[in-house]
Formats: structure tokens, sequence, C-alpha cells
């Protein structure tokens, strides 16, 4: 037995039958060449019928790209009325022009007779008779046998004899669905082990999420033969998704033992999977496990305080392994090893025990109490304990600043913004306009601040979010803002807490370029030490 279990990618057919998916073409071909950069065995392009244009013009334009992976056209078994040879699915199948071709039948009994309308016999020729036409066309055919657990279930004599018609019509390889996505673990085990006993010949599978299994079931067949494991990047996919290949992936690798894409690229599936999420125009779960950016989180004080110790002591695996990284997280149930850790890159060898770290420890935990969050504001972190340190002076601060927003009609008109900051004891006076106050803040600042410092021009606005912290307040709640900024190089995130919607986007804002002036100005000190100067 192969040690190298084949993976199978549906991103771009199954996946994109999730809500709130949609690719275009380009997309599609992007996301081709980077799976197979990634080493995917399979890509299965989509369903190339007469309905579908932009599926027949991706085949037509994958096969320039001259990729390694098998390129798999997909579809179903012929029309019950008409034979092989005159079946409009099957033959475009054949102008897709892959080597691959992925057809699925029916193996529940409730689909042949309800769905089908055709006899149980007919549905065994169907599929035989299919699949041999594709194989006399010198395509490699795998066939998906859709519903085989439910059918299973149902008649599971009849649901074998499925599998057989597909075997004598020359399939290379039976993939075993579990298209509801229903069927347990135990089930799973069971069932595969009277159809390995049955066929006698290697099979594959495909499963569905719905009960939260996709991945759990699809390791059960790996570990009793599956030689091919489908499934979708990021979990996408119909209803509640697909079995997840972020998941399985380095499950059968580091797990399992078995080879998949290999340990080295392993290492890239994180960025693959933020990837994905971006051309797919949603948000990235920080949840998966392995790629997701809080699988190597960590939070609690007790838990961070034995990590230091020995990571073993609450990580399963390297998160080097697959590309992500381990984060300890302030908050309010940080203890001083938390800090002590947070704050290693800029006072190396600072025990939990110091002075400072419980300062810092004790600020932070004032400000949480406040409404402040730094989980995912490290830029404010870092700017509160530099503060706190004495290592970093603010270089601008703000004098007053005023927002008008006029209204006249149905319409909105621009917001203006009024500031004045100070920098090294001058006061800048500036007057911008924007689509509402946090923006026309936004460009007031920079208007004052880019031509002292050149380098806030780097400086874009990534994602703003404002979160109530007391409804029951009506209008007057407390809100906090997280913002997301980049230069370009790095991202960082800062917070602003305030009953005050426009002082709270202040603060979050303030801090943002201050962070960028901080950091600008530690990597001009660490050049001029460099240089001896």
């Amino acid at each position: 037995m192969s040690d190298t279990i084949e993976i199978y990618d549906s991103t771009l057919r199954d996946g994109a039958q999730a809500e709130g998916i949609t690719y275009s073409l380009e997309d599609k071909l992007l996301i081709a060449r980077r799976l197979d950069q990634l080493g995917v065995h399979y890509i299965e392009g989509g369903w190339p019928n007469p309905t579908n244009p932009k599926d027949l013009s991706f085949f037509r334009e994958v096969a320039k790209l001259g990729l390694r992976a098998r390129v798999t056209a997909f579809g179903s078994t012929r029309r019950a009325d008409r034979s092989p040879g005159e079946d409009e699915i099957l033959n475009t199948l054949l102008r897709a022009e892959t080597q691959s071709v992925c057809i699925f039948g029916k193996s529940w009994t409730l689909h042949v007779e309800a769905v089908l309308k055709i006899s149980l016999e007919e549905n065994l020729q169907l599929i035989e008779d299919s699949v041999a036409y594709l194989v006399g066309q010198d395509r490699e055919v795998i066939y998906d046998a859709e519903h085989f657990f439910d059918g299973y279930q149902a008649n599971p004599g009849y649901t074998l004899q499925t599998l057989l018609a597909a075997q004598r019509g020359g399939a290379r390889l039976l993939v075993l669905c579990d298209t509801n996505g229903g069927t347990l673990p135990s089930e799973m085990d069971h069932i595969l082990r009277q159809v390995k006993e049955a066929t006698g010949q290697p099979f594959g599978i495909h499963t569905h999420n719905d009960a939260g299994m996709g991945a759990a079931n699809s390791v059960v067949a790996v570990e009793l033969g599956a030689v091919q494991v489908q499934g979708v990047f990021n979990g996408y996919g119909e209803r509640c998704g697909n079995a997840n290949l972020c998941t399985l992936i380095p499950t059968v690798e580091l797990k399992l033992g078995r080879r998949t894409i290999g340990r080295e690229k392993l290492r890239e599936l994180m960025d693959f999977s933020r990837f994905l999420s971006e051309i797919a125009n949603v948000y990235h779960d920080h949840r998966q496990p392995y790629v997701g950016e809080s699988a190597f989180a960590h939070k609690g004080g007790v838990h961070i305080d034995a990590m230091l110790k020995d990571p073993r002591c609450y990580e399963h695996c390297d998160p080097e392994a697959v590309g992500n990284e381990r984060r300890f997280l302030v908050s309010d149930q940080s203890g001083g090893s938390t800090i002590a850790s947070k704050l290693a890159q800029v006072c190396p060898g600072l025990n939990k025990r110091d002075p400072l770290a419980q300062k810092v420890l004790a600020e932070v935990k004032r400000l949480e109490h406040e409404g402040y969050q730094f989980e995912a504001a490290e830029g404010s972190f870092e700017l509160l304990a530099r503060r706190a340190m004495g290592t970093y002076q603010d270089q601008f601060s703000l004098v007053n600043f005023r927002t008008i927003t006029r209204k006249s009609g149905g319409a909105m008109e621009e917001t203006e913004a009024i500031l004045k900051v100070e920098v090294a004891g001058q006061i800048h006076h500036t007057v911008a306009e924007g689509d509402g106050p946090v923006n026309a803040l936004d460009k007031a600042l920079r208007k004052a601040l880019e031509q002292v410092f050149p380098c806030i021009r780097q400086v874009h606005l990534e994602d703003y979010k404002v979160r109530v912290l007391s409804s029951s307040d009506g209008t007057a709640a407390r809100v906090r803002v997280l913002i997301e900024s980049s230069d370009g190089r790095d991202s960082w995130g800062t917070v602003g807490v305030s009953e005050n919607i426009i002082e709270a986007s202040w603060i979050a804002l303030a801090d943002s370029l201050h962070f960028k002036l901080m950091r600008e100005t530690a990597q001009q000190t660490s050049s001029e030490a460099a240089s001896g100067t």
C-alpha cells in the first residue's frame, strides 16, 4: 500500500456551490495555479455543460497553464432515455479534453425511483455503460457514488451492486460519498469494512459536514484504506460545506504519517487558506483547526505560563508545520507571564515579577474593564507598553477637533473635519472633507502630518469595526472601535473606547499612526547604530 493519499480538490466546483461564494473565470484560473503550486493531485474544474459557458471556458484556458495536477471535468452518468454516444452530458465532458473525468451516479434506491424515476436495473445499466463509454474514449474515470452511505443503510445489497456496475465499466477509482453529511464515524467504519470485502478495489472518500463529521469521517476512511480524499479548502461547499482539506491534509500528514502534499508544502497551508478567503471575498475563519489565526492563540494566564515552559502543554502540533504561528493574547485574563512574553521583543529578559510587567498588566486590566480589547489590537498594546517604559514619546498630540455634517433634502452632503494637532511645538491647523466624520478626520490628520512625516503616506486602513458594549444604554452606549492598518509590509490593530463613537474612532485612528511613527523611529535608530553614526 502506497503511503501517499491522493488529494482531490473540489474548491472550484463543490466549493463554488457555497452560499455567498462566486468565482469569476479569472478567479478560477488563479486558484488553479495556486492549487497546483500547493501540490494537490487532482483539481476538479467544474461541470462543463452547455448551459455553463464559464466552466467550458475554464477548461480551454486552464489547458494552457501546463499544470502538473490532473485537471478533472465533473458530470453525471447519461440520461436514461439516451445511449452514451448520444448523451449531451457525456460528450460535453469529452469536449473538456481532460485526461481525467469524474462522474456521479445514484446509489440510493430513493433517488433512483423518486428522482430518476427509472427501475433499479436501468440505473445499474446506465452507471456501467456511462463509465465504459468514457473509458473507451481513453479517459481515466473516477466514479463518485452519490448518497452512498444513506443508500447503504436503506438497501446495502443494491448499493454495493451500483459500485460493481461502475467497476465493470472500468472505473479507476470508486469514491464513496456522504452527500447528505449525516453519517457518524462508527457507521462509516462498519460500512467501509463491508465495501472492502465486496469490491476488493481501492476506494476514495467524499464527505460533507452537515453533522460536523466531514473531516472525522474522511480520517476514518483513510485509516481503513481510502487512497483518495476529496474535499474543499476552507470547508466551503453546499449547505454546511465539504470536508475541509485545510484540516484533513495536516491530520493525514502529521497524525497518520501518510504523505499528501508533503511536509514542505504543508508550511504553505495557512497562506493558501488566507489567499482563498480573499479571492472568495469572505471572512477568513479564525477558528479553523491548523490554519485559523486562533488555532495557536493562548489567552489564559495559566495556559501561557505553562506554554512558556513547554509548548506541548497546550498545543497538539507545531504551528510552523502548517505555516501558522503561536500568539499570546493580552486581556484581563492575562498574567505576568503573558505580559512578560509580549514585552520580550522590546525588553528582552523581562521577568513576569518585574515591576514594569506588573505596571503594564495593571493598566491592561484597567483599560479592559473600561471596554478596551487588546487581543486584536497589538499595536495599541505595544504603544501602551513603550509609553510605560519611556521608550516612546508621542510625536503628535491633539489640540482639538470639530466635525460638521450637513444634510439638506434627501441627500447627505460630505462631512467636514476641522483639526488642530501639535507637532514638535508647532500647531498644525487643517480642514478636510470626507465620507462621514471618521473619514474626514483621517484626511485632516494626514494632511497635518504627511509633510512632517512622509512615511504616513504608506499607511492605509484595511478594516474598521464598531462594537456596542452597553446596548441597554441605547444611543448613549459605550462603543469599542477596532482599526486594522497596513503599510504594505506589516499590519497592526489599534483600539479606542468611548461613549462617543467619533472619539473612540479618533483614539484608534491616532494610535494607528503613532504605531507607524514608533516603528519608523525604532528602525532608524537601529540603522544608525548598525552604521556607527
